[in-house]
């Protein structure tokens, strides 16, 4: 009994010792990494994360200048290399993705203008952080030019529609081409040709500046009070796959994730990589994704 209630004071210390998603700690990964030992922590990753060919997922050094953004800005920097199979008749090819997960930047009370305006500051380092480090395919999150309102039902937020070439588009199409990088924008869309209809859209814009093409998101969530119908509709773009210089690219939207022919149709249509730009919290969504994660590639055959 002396050693269970020791054990509870720790988990208890635990979960107040710093502001996080689990218990006190940024993800899943995080927490099972401090509290189990290294062979069970080695093992459990294996189930949750798959085996990388046999091999331990490496970190990535990145250069001393993205380095510089990240501690003078504040934002965390993290870098991956997964590995694949050999191929004996065709040369490796390496594609460098870029993820971008932002907070607002001003408070949700200030005038709107500034609120955008502020968010694009923000976005600023950690998109030339992408650009120095390499990064061929940089994808930002769910609405990441505004506050993520579609769970409040006021439709003040609807301001923050923009058509597909609009203000936010046209402040990427300048990162893209200075550094030669497709960037996928998640925004809320306002279609002014069809009556200003709203759309959960994300706008694929070329390692040249140009708009390649756009995908409305597939599903969206009914979940009590939670309905994003207040705001915008189901997509109608069906499962796009878009030619890049960097392969073909699919954008599953956020709620998208939890219908398994989502990924299969996206599979089928050929994408090689599928992103899944979201705005969530990690209570909800981080139990899920171990297991999403997994399926994907076998329901698609993609990344």
């Amino acid at each position: 009994m002396e050693r269970n209630q020791e054990e509870n004071n720790h988990v208890e210390e635990i979960s107040i010792s710093k502001d996080g998603s689990i218990c006190g700690y940024e993800s899943l990964h995080h927490l099972l990494c401090a509290n189990l030992k290294p062979h069970l922590f080695k093992e459990v990753s294996r189930l949750l994360l798959g085996m990388n060919c046999g091999r331990a997922i490496e970190h990535v050094d990145l250069p001393e200048f993205a380095k510089a953004l990240s501690s003078e800005h504040d934002f965390d920097l993290q870098a991956f290399c997964f590995g694949a199979d050999k191929e004996l008749l065709r040369q490796p090819r390496v594609v460098r993705v870029g993820l971008i997960q932002n907070s607002i930047a001003l408070p949700t009370t200030a005038p709107f203008l500034d609120q955008k305006r502020a968010i694009f500051q923000k976005l600023k380092p950690m998109i030339d952080a992408a650009g120095s480090s390499g990064v061929n395919i940089l994808c930002l999150q769910e609405a990441w030019m505004m506050p993520f309102a579609f769970c409040t039902r006021e439709k003040r937020w609807c301001e923050f529609a923009e058509h597909v070439d609009g203000e936010s588009t046209q402040f990427l199409q300048e990162y893209a081409r200075k550094y030669n990088m497709v960037i996928i924008s998640p925004i809320l869309e306002r279609d002014v040709n069809h009556g200003e209809t709203l759309w959960n859209t994300a706008i694929i814009i070329g390692n040249h500046g140009n708009i390649i093409g756009k995908h409305r998101k597939n599903h969206i969530p009914r979940v009590g009070d939670f309905n994003e119908s207040t705001y915008y509709m189901e997509g109608n773009t069906g499962h796009p796959v878009f030619e890049t210089a960097y392969g073909k690219i699919a954008v599953n939207i956020c709620y998208g994730r939890h219908h398994p022919l989502n990924w299969l149709a996206f599979g089928l249509n050929g994408a090689e990589i599928v992103f899944n730009p979201s705005a969530t919290v990690g209570e909800l969504s981080e139990p899920m994704w171990p297991i999403e994660v997994i399926f994907c590639p076998f329901a698609s055959f993609h990344a």
